[in-house]
């Protein structure tokens, strides 16, 4: 067994996958700006793609509060399955009805049998509405 490397992590709207097996990923972001809060999301996929390694392990997805230890969503166990170490594993998971309610910045964690491989910043933050121009008389 070899551990792998994380190659990517992708937070974005919605993800296709063609015929020919290729990922259209779709709507990448890293910051989410509303007019108001809380702010649902029906659904957010998170891609990782595995490289580097052999065997048998286990991916977590966590997204935390600003205060950086409170939960928001944890995803399930996705098993990330390497026979060799000239293959990928390239996992898109969906996570449905995200609320955030508080503006600040979130943190994305991805875990890989336990233990913490990449954190990376979510800003969220309130835009105010844009004010209609005056009406020409």
């Amino acid at each position: 067994m070899m551990l792998p490397d994380l190659q990517s992590s992708i937070l974005c709207d919605d993800v296709r996958q063609e015929r020919n097996g290729k990922f259209m990923l779709i709507g990448l972001f890293d910051a989410i700006a509303a007019h108001q809060l809380p702010v649902r999301y029906p659904r957010l996929f998170m891609v990782t793609r595995w490289c580097s390694g052999e065997g048998s392990f286990i991916q977590q997805t966590r997204i935390l509060k600003p205060d950086q230890r409170t939960l928001l969503i944890e995803g399930k166990h996705i098993p990330v399955k390497l026979p060799a170490e000239d293959t990928t594993a390239t996992n898109v998971e969906v996570f449905v009805n995200v609320e955030f309610a508080e503006a600040g910045t979130h943190w994305i964690e991805i875990h890989l049998d336990n233990t913490l491989k990449i954190r990376y910043p979510l800003r969220v933050s309130i835009v105010p509405h844009p004010v209609p121009p005056p009406q020409a008389s």
